[in-house]
């Protein structure tokens, strides 16, 4: 009756089996057999070279990623309500040392190129002021909405414009391709995007998720920064064990499609409820606090999202069979 975040489902079967298949004696940090296989596992899945690094959290892979494209004393153009600026506790700015996230807007906290100028263009390009050199966005956005390619490859082509670096938060974005049906090539680089951080642990994983640099030359300084910030795990072949898995047979493929389709559960019965579209695997609703508090009296487990709205989540593992009590209960508010 859990609906309060993906976080804390369940870890795959075939991800922890491939963790047990890797408790073997091999090389430590990233030099075993598992490690040396991300490159070429997930160029196939790009169709493109990538070079590829295992860390252990989406804040970690974000925070490397705009390391690599944007100096310590320069600017990431990300949405107000982007993870980056709202739920890692300054770590970008840590990690980069020092540089400013620029805040713009956009419904479903999405950005789009005019929004993007609209923060950009007032900024004098003299020594005085904080100069752009990234732009960050988040598929599937903090609300749950799917960038389609076109909309990326908008960016892109002013990221590429100005020149700048173009990361992505992927927390979501099995999700969002899910919901898109487009290849992840399509989404990605072939859209603009440098680097992007590929969520496992929210969609099935435990504790791993991979950095991607699409222009892989921008990996090697962040190898050091990687071990720098005490993310080289002794033991990697544990985390590259579960991208691998996840890999096999598009499971992470598999499991966002799962998600997303208990998601649309949810909205058939929510009706004019939603606050958003339901494009991955996160509903917003309108409810007043009495009504909050009734799902809550019937055991059900999820976040107020500001005044008067929820935020339902669900979860790879989650059946038509958990789901459709909750749904029957919010059709019946």
């Amino acid at each position: 009756m859990r609906f309060f975040s993906d976080n804390a489902a369940p870890v795959h079967p075939a991800v922890l089996d491939a963790m047990v298949a890797a408790n073997v004696l091999d090389t430590a940090y990233d030099g075993d057999r598992w490690s040396q296989q991300l490159d070429g596992a997930f160029s196939d899945l790009f169709e493109t070279s990538v070079k590829v690094l295992w860390v252990p959290t989406g804040t970690a892979a974000n925070c490397l990623a705009l390391t690599a494209l944007c100096p310590p004393h320069g600017g990431i153009v990300c949405h107000r309500d982007a993870h980056i600026q709202v739920d890692e506790a300054g770590a970008p700015e840590f990690y980069t040392h020092g540089a400013k996230l620029l805040l713009a807007d956009g419904p479903g906290a999405k950005l789009t190129p005019d929004a993007i100028r609209a923060v950009t263009d007032a900024i004098r390009p003299d020594v005085h002021q904080v100069q752009p050199h990234a732009v960050s966005i988040t598929n599937a956005t903090e609300y749950g909405l799917a960038y389609t390619p076109d909309e990326v490859a908008a960016i892109g082509d002013l990221a590429r414009e100005k020149g700048w670096g173009l990361h992505m938060d992927g927390a979501r974005f099995a999700n969002a391709v899910a919901h898109l049906g487009c290849s992840p090539a399509e989404v990605t680089w072939r859209a603009g995007v440098d680097a992007l951080s590929f969520g496992c642990v929210k969609n099935g994983g435990m504790s791993a998720e991979a950095l991607i640099f699409f222009r892989p030359e921008l990996a090697a300084p962040i190898l050091y920064r990687r071990k720098r910030a005490g993310l080289l795990f002794s033991k990697g072949r544990y985390l590259a064990a579960q991208l691998l898995a996840m890999l096999e047979g598009d499971l992470w493929l598999e499991n966002g499609h799962a998600a997303n389709a208990g998601a649309r559960l949810l909205a058939a019965a929510a009706g004019d409820r939603l606050v958003y579209p339901v494009e991955a695997n996160e509903v917003f609703l309108r409810v007043t606090a009495d009504e909050a508090a009734s799902l809550r009296a019937l055991g059900f487990d999820f976040y107020d999202w500001g005044v008067g709205e929820a935020r339902l989540v669900i979860s790879w593992n989650q059946t038509e069979a958990e789901i459709a009590p909750l749904a029957k209960a919010i059709a019946a508010l």
